[in-house]
């Protein structure tokens, strides 16, 4: 390490930082600069502070914490870039040196650690905590509280409040789900923390196409959080105790893929460089290159498609999902309106920066004004909570789907055309 990055503790990637040429091509694809016009919520100007610091001519409180917590990590700069910068891996770095630096309120930090770790990182808190949200929608209760807006008297929990779906039933799979038909192969499929509490349904239509395409699921129980939340929010040590976990518990014999339905998670568990990466596979690009079964169930809709940045930024996957509903009879498909910027969600963004992630989820909800589709698909529930937020404020007539669940639907139809 050079002088100039003595006393700092490392974790901001300097050699990293020159990689960026400042060339600007970054500019028109950055939310955040689009929204400010300042240079430092650019990418490039990002990356200048970083640098600063671990030169240590800039202190690492203030003006830079404000901004790495400003970003969205949607990583659409990766995209732009023609010096190949990897902006993600960098900001991952900046923020976990804030959080070991102590550069930013010491209760916040706390509370997002606790929750990271102790809700969202251990499977049976996670989900005594959802099925007590369940609970708190079936019974009415959460429609009581909107009505009377007595959860306006607490701000942040009428944010959660607001992003909440409607909570199907768990998705619970037995360990292995044989293929139907011809057997093509055999995939392990990563259920993730929030997909099998808050978006069962998708699970089960994720399992459901895979053998119904011929591929014998296997399902690990000790399974568990990919670790990207924590990645996001600087707890690179919570987060690699996770992908230890998932290293652990999957096979690395006798599969053909990891297959994915989460669009930060794919990305994520690709990014670790280890056993588990190179299997690896979002299901859109899983499916579309092994190829499947045409669906002959119809679904008459005009469905506009908006890329999850993880998915299209973090993975480069931008034609599978497009192609799989293709497939599908009677599918009218049309990209929305800036379908690959970022919609705020990112991670727990939207819970962190109100003001910033609202002004993005509003670019999303005049593009479906304009737009008028009946289904808006996307493959990441982070994306999928934060338009379907915007969706009910704004009372538009439009379904909120992963891709998956549109062909599920599809060949449920098709069964019903054998009767």
């Amino acid at each position: 390490m050079s002088d100039a990055t003595a006393g700092a503790s490392g974790l901001i990637d300097y050699e990293a930082t020159l990689d960026c040429v400042h060339c600007g091509l970054c500019l028109p694809s950055c939310p955040t600069y689009q929204e400010t016009g300042r240079e430092s919520s650019s990418p490039r100007g990002r990356i200048y502070l970083m640098r600063g610091v671990a030169e240590q001519r800039l202190p690492l409180e203030g003006l830079v914490a404000e901004e790495m917590q400003l970003c969205l990590g949607c990583r659409a700069c990766e995209s732009a870039c023609p010096a190949g910068v990897r902006y993600g891996h960098l900001l991952e770095g900046a923020r976990a040196e804030i959080d070991a630096r102590g550069a930013r309120g010491r209760l916040r930090r706390l509370s997002e650690r606790f929750l990271l770790r102790n809700l969202v990182g251990r499977r049976g808190s996670l989900r005594g905590f959802v099925a007590g949200l369940r609970l708190y929608q079936r019974s009415r209760l959460q429609a009581f509280m909107r009505k009377s807006r007595l959860l306006w008297l607490l701000p942040p929990l009428a944010r959660a409040d607001a992003l909440l779906p409607r909570i199907s039933s768990p998705h619970r799979p037995p360990a292995v789900v044989p293929a139907l038909g011809r057997r093509r192969g055999r995939v392990a499929f990563f259920s993730g923390c929030l997909m099998p509490e808050l978006f069962g349904a998708t699970n089960a239509a994720t399992v459901e196409v895979l053998v119904r395409n011929g591929f014998e699921v296997v399902v690990p129980e000790k399974q568990g959080c990919c670790g990207a939340l924590q990645a996001h929010c600087g707890d690179l040590r919570g987060a690699e105790r996770l992908r230890e976990r998932n290293r652990l518990a999957f096979p690395s014999e006798g599969i053909d893929a990891i297959v994915v339905n989460s669009a930060g998670c794919s990305a994520s568990l690709k990014e670790c460089g280890d056993s588990l990466s190179g299997a690896v596979r979002d299901i859109a690009e899983f499916l579309a290159d092994v190829g499947i079964e045409p669906p002959r169930g119809r679904l008459e809709l005009r469905v506009a498609y908006d890329d999850p940045c993880h998915l299209l930024h973090g993975q480069r996957i931008a034609d599978a999902p497009r192609a799989l509903m293709r497939q599908i009879p009677g599918v009218e498909l049309v990209d929305l309106p800036g379908h690959s910027d970022c919609c705020g969600a990112a991670g727990i963004y939207n819970l962190t920066q109100r003001r910033m992630a609202s002004r993005l989820q509003d670019r999303k909800i005049e593009a479906l004004r304009r737009t008028r589709p009946d289904v808006l698909a996307t493959g990441n529930p982070g994306c999928l909570m934060q338009i379907a937020a915007g969706v009910r404020r704004a009372r538009l007539p439009v379904e909120v789907l992963h891709p998956i669940d549109l062909l599920a639907r599809a060949y449920a139809k098709e069964s019903q055309l054998d009767f």
